[in-house]
């Protein structure tokens, strides 16, 4: 199948569709058809799958379901349409990494024009696109996940002869050090961005605004991987 995302007059949209080989997903008819679902989400901003079923088809009279049949033929496999995003707000950059592998859409409340922003979300998909970040922020890390973080780190210590013997507070002063490389790690705007390493992506979005004479403010994203979830059956030829 395929990711594909798509920004037109400042509202973005991410699809994800899926067909039966790589063989088809490679097609023009099929790449066609994904781009036409991605127009059909910024058009119509249905609210599921089943709503975007029941909107025009772009470029004709038909819904999306009455066309699918005429669509399953002429590609030759079944298709699915399998997930959308719309973002309506703000400013949305799209990036499409190997041909639909990947697809990430961003959005940046900016007061610069879009053009200028553009540079800079482009920069940020592909970093997501590389790094898939749990997180956007650090902010965003919920207790739950830090508290299972911590008892990793002090079962480590604790089998660590060098470090099991250390006071109690100086194994929480570690810890607390470390947590700040798991943001580092699978926080977004925390992360060392990948095209400069000497400044996080949050640095990297506040300087390049400031290059471009106004501010940048990373407000969401979302990254579909082609597949990711979904259990392709096996083929026994034996």
């Amino acid at each position: 199948g395929m990711s594909y995302a798509l920004v037109e007059n400042g509202v973005g949209a991410l699809v994800e569709v899926n067909c039966e080989t790589d063989f088809c997903a490679k097609s023009d008819l099929f790449v066609a058809f994904v781009k036409d679902i991605a127009k059909a989400v910024l058009d119509n901003d249905p609210a599921d799958v089943d709503a975007l079923m029941n909107c025009k088809y772009p470029g004709t009279e038909l819904t999306v379901s009455e066309t699918m049949p005429e669509k399953v033929m002429s590609i030759g496999e079944n298709l699915q349409i399998r997930r959308f995003v719309r973002f309506a707000e703000n400013t949305s950059v799209g990036y499409v990494h190997a041909g639909g592998k990947i697809g990430v859409l961003v959005n940046l409340e900016s007061d610069l024009p879009a053009e200028k922003v553009e540079e800079i979300g482009k920069d940020v998909a592909m970093q997501i696109a590389a790094l898939n970040p749990r997180f956007w922020d650090k902010s965003q890390v919920d207790q739950a996940t830090l508290d299972e973080e911590k008892k990793i780190l002090l079962v480590q210590m604790e089998n660590d002869p060098k470090m099991a013997s250390k006071p109690e507070k100086v194994k929480e002063g570690i810890v607390a050090g470390k947590l700040g490389k798991f943001y580092k790690e699978n926080c977004l705007l925390q992360q060392e961005f990948v095209k400069d390493n000497s400044m996080s992506v949050e640095q990297y979005i506040a300087s390049a605004a400031k290059a471009a004479g106004g501010k940048v403010t990373f407000k969401d994203a979302i990254r579909f991987e082609k597949g990711e979830g979904i259990e392709k059956k096996q083929e026994n030829f034996a």
